[in-house]
């Protein structure tokens, strides 16, 4: 899920107040550049490792799905608390801690002898890309302003969807020639450069009012997602709910409720102040996030373990494999952007959702014929339909809140995008338990499912979205 949180992530910088500007503006697009790629990039290149992880450290279905959820369920959980952070304690003080964690936490899964220490240290992954992500891209927003910001969010972009585009052939031609604890110490030169760019070149005042952090909040959310998502694995990795699945799912909805409650007392200095759901448009929208993205979390983790383990693909030829999708996204979201602007979101986004249940249903043909015929009219359909979406959802998250809380919304929009990963892949267990060609009739079992959530998403925008207008208007 590299690339696709980036178009979540911009609202966080588009709706970032302007309070000053740097010495050397460049040199801080860089660092946000090279602090946003270490949280984008890993998640992919993971993914056309998981194979090679689960041979090299005998990890089952369940055991490997917590590789990529360890890194989700902290970024979904604290990316808002990271944001609240930074602007308590200082973006830049934030950002480089962030930094530094992700780069510790890299170190420990490079060297990871067992399984369990691996998935601790995609942990401390998470964390620390909750911590630079949102602070990062605050930081891009404070720097520019008018016409330079549109400009240097566009490069930011831009870099974005190229890092998308070269990670997995990147990380796949890694595990290929050198092996999947490679992917991990890539990271090592980057967060160094990041840290002594932001180190010497990033300044941006703190907030006049500082904003007040809600870690019981965080805590709770945490715990709660942690509970569910393991009843949820263990679950599906069974194919059935066992006492102890049950009970954890069972906390977790508890604990989720009780997150809620916490929320609704400390009012405006919650996390996330539950009055931001009045609005229908922004529940229906971010329901439609939470849902497409889902599916889309879902097939960036299925597609490359699949053609590796059952159509004997090469790593490199798996990441290769995905390739055609962020280009036709980093050409495509523009155009819509551009669409959306003049004509409304409401049915961009529900034709793009549309379109991506189509390319769900064609990827049910996977393995029954070759690349050409079956893969990649799949990854196609998607990527158009995608690209009909990210740029308009931006547009509409912004439009269903007022003004003061553009950050919250944006930030909570974000988290849900990688919540939506984190519980569909605790639901893949079962999928990826399976060997060889016996892989396929579960993979296509999940791609229907996944057209089914992908058109549920298309419903709730053509359901909650044309009231945007209206309410934007009273407001």
């Amino acid at each position: 899920m590299s690339t696709l949180p980036a178009h979540c992530d911009r609202l966080l910088a588009d709706s970032t107040p302007v309070r000053g500007h740097a010495a050397h503006p460049h040199l801080v697009l860089a660092t946000s550049i090279l602090a946003s790629s270490l949280a984008f990039i890993d998640g992919s290149v993971v993914n056309v490792g998981l194979a090679a992880i689960g041979r090299d450290l005998d990890g089952g279905g369940a055991d490997l799905s917590w590789v990529v959820n360890g890194y989700l369920l902290p970024l979904s959980s604290l990316l808002l608390l990271g944001g609240a952070a930074g602007d308590r304690y200082g973006r830049r003080r934030i950002l480089l801690a962030g930094i530094a964690t992700f780069a510790l936490a890299s170190l420990l899964c490079a060297l990871a002898p067992q399984l369990w220490l691996l998935v601790g240290g995609r942990v401390a992954q998470g964390i620390g890309a909750a911590l630079l992500l949102p602070n990062s891209l605050a930081i891009l927003g404070a720097t520019f302003d008018g016409k330079a910001r549109g400009r240097a969010i566009g490069i930011w972009a831009a870099a974005g969807a190229a890092a998308g585009a070269i990670g997995p052939l990147l990380g796949g031609w890694l595990i290929d020639t050198v092996g999947w604890r490679a992917v991990f110490y890539i990271n090592l030169p980057i967060a160094a450069l990041a840290m002594l760019l932001g180190w010497r070149y990033v300044r941006v005042p703190r907030a006049d009012k500082p904003v007040a952090l809600d870690p019981a909040g965080a805590l709770l959310a945490s715990v709660g997602l942690g509970s569910l998502t393991w009843g949820l694995a263990a679950a599906s990795a069974d194919k059935g709910v066992s006492t102890a699945s049950a009970v954890a799912m069972g906390a977790g909805a508890l604990v989720l409720l009780a997150f809620l409650w916490i929320e609704r007392r400390a009012g405006d200095n919650a996390m996330l102040p539950l009055k931001l759901f009045a609005s229908g448009s922004f529940s229906g929208l971010n329901l439609m996030t939470f849902l497409l993205y889902g599916a889309l979390g879902a097939l960036m983790l299925l597609v490359p373990y699949v053609l590796i383990q059952a159509l004997q693909y090469s790593a490199k030829q798996a990441g290769a494999a995905l390739l055609p999708f962020p280009v036709v996204l980093a050409i495509g979201s523009p155009i819509m952007g551009r669409v959306a602007g003049k004509h409304g979101t409401r049915l961009p986004l529900a034709i793009g959702a549309l379109l991506v249940a189509g390319g769900f249903l064609l990827g049910m043909r996977v393995g029954a014929g070759g690349y050409a015929t079956t893969v990649l009219p799949a990854i196609l359909v998607i990527a158009i339909g995608m690209a009909g979406v990210a740029a308009p959802l931006t547009t509409a998250v912004l439009s269903s809140v007022d003004g003061s809380h553009t950050g919250i919304a944006s930030g909570f929009n974000s988290a849900v995008a990688r919540g939506g990963g984190l519980i569909a892949t605790a639901l893949l267990g079962a999928v990826l338990t399976a060997q060889g060609r016996a892989l396929l009739p579960p993979f296509h079992l999940a791609m229907a499912v996944c057209a089914a959530t992908a058109l549920a998403a298309s419903v709730c925008a053509f359901v909650w979205v044309k009231r945007d207008a209206a309410e934007a208007a009273d407001r």
